[in-house]
């Protein structure tokens, strides 16, 4: 049965062929996609099928397509998947208003559910002690590269630290000329002041493994310092060049210790910030302070470790309660 939304289809199909150029793969997926909409659109229990309904493309209203959204999300579909669709009846509909009288095109301003965003990987307490704390090649633990590993990486894991601020500490607060400090530790007081988003500056604790790092770090960086070379004579972590330590060095340096001692993860700056607030969170429950330490503008952001803590406690939940255990087996001996 040919009806008068079949044949818009059929003709926005031949414009997109014929006009657009697009391949026939692509004009497939349209049709089904628009084909998916009449079905959506059909009302319920009706006895003719969606692809012979009558549908009056016409009236079809924001609501309806918000609605057929929302049914297609109920179904399991992704947000990628949908968000596709409802672009292909949005190009359906601006087609329809330059061929036929249209009010308004009904998926204007109709967006997809929001991505699922994954949960922040973060190493059990364990796994990130013992990565920081062995932050040394074997063979020489008293090296140039295992005493700035090692001091990176614990205050990394102490003050849940952006890799980006790590960078910009310095070993004091300097201002000379034009050029000042963007972040400095101070041992005395235990705490390290770095710029964080938004240039916005907050102090953080520094623990005793850290400071001990940091203590072991500096008569080799003395050794380190050139008088040439400007700003970067103050920052706090070196290489053996004498030149700041920049963020992708400390990426690698991280990764490449962390294969050295078999982690199962692929281990990154970042995974030590997420293993700092969610061990906090885990200890503290306070979820304030861990958004003041992080430097997160909004609790939302944070929130996000809240998740990875229940996450966290319901595998602690399934390997230990006796009546978690999931056997398979049903009925008695």
């Amino acid at each position: 049965m040919d009806t008068a939304a079949q044949s818009l289809i059929r003709q926005y199909l031949s414009f997109l062929r014929s006009q657009r150029k697009l391949s026939a793969h692509t004009v497939d997926s349209y049709g089904r996609d628009l084909q998916e909409l009449c079905t959506l659109l059909t009302p319920a229990g009706a006895s003719q099928p969606a692809q012979a309904a009558d549908i009056d493309f016409r009236k079809t209203t924001q609501v309806q397509i918000r609605k057929c959204a929302a049914q297609l999300h109920a179904r399991g579909l992704n947000a990628r998947s949908i968000s596709r669709k409802l672009s292909a009846w949005r190009g359906f509909f601006a087609w329809m208003s330059m061929e036929i009288e249209l009010k308004a095109n009904p998926a204007d301003g109709v967006k997809p559910p929001k991505k699922n965003k994954p949960l922040p990987k973060a190493l059990a307490a364990d796994d990130a002690v013992r990565l920081v704390s062995q932050a040394s090649p074997a063979r020489d633990p008293a090296s140039t590269l295992a005493a700035c590993n090692r001091a990176m990486f614990e205050l990394l894991y102490s003050s849940g630290l952006r890799v980006s601020e790590l960078s910009t500490i310095d070993l004091a607060d300097v201002r000379e000329g034009a050029y000042e400090s963007a972040g400095w530790i101070d041992l005395e007081n235990a705490e390290v002041t770095v710029t964080g988003k938004g240039g916005k500056k907050r102090k953080v604790p520094v623990g005793s493994a850290a400071l001990q790092a940091i203590a072991d770090w500096l008569p080799i960086r003395a050794s380190l310092v050139r008088a040439d070379a400007g700003p970067d004579s103050h920052a706090l972590f070196l290489t053996e060049r004498g030149t700041r330590m920049s963020p992708r060095v400390t990426q690698l340096r991280l990764k490449a210790h962390g294969q050295s001692l078999e982690m199962a993860s692929d281990v990154h700056p970042h995974m030590l910030r997420h293993s700092f607030a969610s061990h906090v969170l885990q200890s503290s429950g306070d979820l304030r302070a861990v958004q003041e330490m992080l430097g997160h503008a909004s609790i939302t952001a944070t929130q996000v470790y809240t998740a990875l803590d229940f996450q966290r406690l319901a595998q602690v939940y399934d390997q230990a309660h006796p009546r978690a255990k999931k056997t398979g087996k049903t009925g008695g001996k």
